[in-house]
């Protein structure tokens, strides 16, 4: 709320109509949760610098709106809202994935704020971002895209970048380039599972690499490039998804030298590098001519940008790229590469993505509380815990007992390329699963998975 005296003044309506809007804008934004309790009129008078009669209109306003409930002697508290708009809106964010491994959501009120005036300033050119635009982003787009890059210690010419429509799309997009159907891509013996799902689609043969606690190993790679004489590599070396592994440095100069050896192209998926305050320095810095980079930015700002900061191996690789954007998806979305152009150049982009990293590490101290009775690897800035399974649970029978509580459970299966064994599952932390919740699901989930290991 420390941020209403500056909304309430912004808004131009009458102070107690712009508090009963502060209400409803913080719940839709998931800042007030049902069940919170709201400040006493007085004291939230003193907070933001209005009378008491004001504070109080406002609160009728909002209980004339279904937002809160008073209670004598007790106080007032957020309601649960079934439809905060007629739009559509609280129907759409209850219809998110809580599978997919998503970042914790911003719920600091001025970066919200912050973030609504950058979508505010791109709608006064929306006409112009509704029409036909370059495939892989204009200039001023590639610019912004190769400042975002060089936090990750990656200055390629703009010729090389491209802003592409997403990670997902970018992969299958590179894999047309580098493919024919029956063709083999080499892949961690676990991993990302939309990688499996392009594969399948594309016709290709999905061959997983043996890895340890530091990557695929690199003799093992060596042996897969003899036997199935692949197109390309794929590997997630940052914060790797599902396990949350990083790959240390010594290890990718080890696999990049057995890449150059044998020219072997690698996709690299970077959507977690930016999270991280020291990753390791990306693949793509020691072996560039050979390097697709994709930098998503699902996993740093938001997935709903549908948007990655792509690099080339060559700025003929570049054109053909933006040849197989355009057969693919048309083009980038103008108006998330817009956003994304604006929250980079202002700070805004870095300050969501510092807020990510903080939030996970919060949730992941609170994992680390809840989960005692049972074994699970993950990383301080990761999204999700990798959990090990008693011998007597399955992921199906987890999921069962769990399907009241909102929380991602993906089984180890999702993630091989052979066998279907699930001795692990990916819970994931973040997404739409607010932070107040999650002691209590977790704490759950921990009862489950003792009751069930003794049955």
């Amino acid at each position: 709320m420390d941020n209403w005296p500056l909304r309430i003044e912004k808004s131009g309506k009458p102070r107690y109509l712009a508090i009963a809007e502060c209400i409803a804008q913080d719940m839709k934004d998931r800042v007030l949760l049902p069940g919170d309790r709201l400040p006493a009129q007085r004291k939230l008078a003193d907070m933001i610098g209005v009378d008491f009669t004001t504070v109080s209109r406002g609160y009728t306003e909002a209980l004339s709106r279904g937002l809160i409930e008073t209670h004598v002697g007790r106080g007032t508290f957020v309601l649960p809202q079934h439809s905060f708009s007629d739009t559509g809106d609280e129907r759409r964010a209850l219809a998110h994935d809580l599978t997919m491994n998503a970042p914790p959501e911003p719920t600091d009120p001025e970066l919200l704020e912050r973030m609504r005036g950058g979508l505010s300033a791109v709608s006064n050119d929306l006409v112009h971002l509704l029409r036909y635009q370059n495939p892989i982003g204009g200039e001023i787009d590639k610019e912004a895209a190769s400042i975002w890059l060089s936090m990750r210690g990656l200055v390629p010419n703009l010729e090389r970048i491209a802003v592409t429509p997403g990670a997902h799309a970018t992969m299958l997009t590179i894999l047309t380039i580098l493919t024919q159907p029956g063709d083999c891509i080499l892949c961690e013996d676990v991993t990302y599972a939309g990688v499996k799902k392009i594969a399948a689609q594309l016709g290709l043969r999905l061959v997983g690499v043996p890895m340890d606690g530091q990557g695929i190993l690199p003799d093992a790679l060596e042996t897969a490039i003899s036997e199935h004489r692949p197109k390309a590599l794929y590997l997630n070396p940052t914060l790797h998804n599902p396990t949350t592994m990083i790959v240390p440095q010594d290890r990718r100069l080890d696999i990049t030298d057995v890449m150059k050896h044998h020219d072997l192209p690698l996709i690299e998926d970077d959507a977690y590098g930016f999270v991280l305050p020291d990753a390791p320095p990306p693949m793509a810095a020691s072996a560039p001519g050979l390097t697709w980079y994709i930098g998503g930015l699902a996993k740093c700002i938001g997935a709903g940008l549908r948007l990655a900061y792509t690099i080339a191996p060559s700025a003929r690789a570049g054109f053909a790229l933006e040849n197989g954007i355009r057969a693919v998806s048309v083009m980038a979305s103008p108006v998330s590469a817009a956003l994304a152009t604006r929250w980079v150049l202002d700070g805004t982009a870095d300050q969501i993505r510092r807020f990510i990293r903080k939030e996970a590490a919060i949730r992941q101290d609170i994992a680390a509380e809840a989960i005692i009775d049972a074994d699970f690897v993950s990383h301080p800035h990761a999204f999700n815990i990798w959990l090990r399974l008693p011998e007597n649970v399955t992921c199906a029978v987890l999921m069962a007992h769990m399907h009241k509580h909102e929380i991602g459970i993906s089984p180890e299966s999702a993630f091989r390329t052979l066998g279907h064994q699930d001795r692990f599952v990916r819970i994931c932390l973040g997404g739409r699963l607010h932070r107040k919740a999650l002691p209590q699901t977790l704490a759950h989930l921990n009862n489950q998975i003792w009751q069930l290991s003794r049955e």
